[in-house]
């Protein structure tokens, strides 16, 4: 895992794992209300990038970490 501070970003990190890259960032909306992005690079089977964004506002971000913490506890 790596720490960047990747363009807008008020916190940023990246992991990566084969073909595919997650961006974990910290941004601050246009009303100046923070919220976590989540993002994911990947290369498709063309070699073409492929990006997905998932946006969590607001207090959905601890019920957020509580569901991955849960989710994660049960891979073993």
């Amino acid at each position: 895992m790596a720490s960047t501070n990747n363009n807008n970003a008020l916190f940023s990190t990246m992991v990566r794992s084969g073909r595919t890259t997650y961006f974990v960032d910290v941004r601050e909306a246009k009303n100046g209300n923070k919220f976590l992005a989540i993002s994911e690079s990947r290369l498709d089977s063309d070699n073409k990038k492929q990006r997905a964004t998932v946006r969590v506002f607001g207090d959905s971000v601890h019920e957020l970490r509580k569901a991955i913490d849960e989710a994660t506890a049960s891979l073993g």
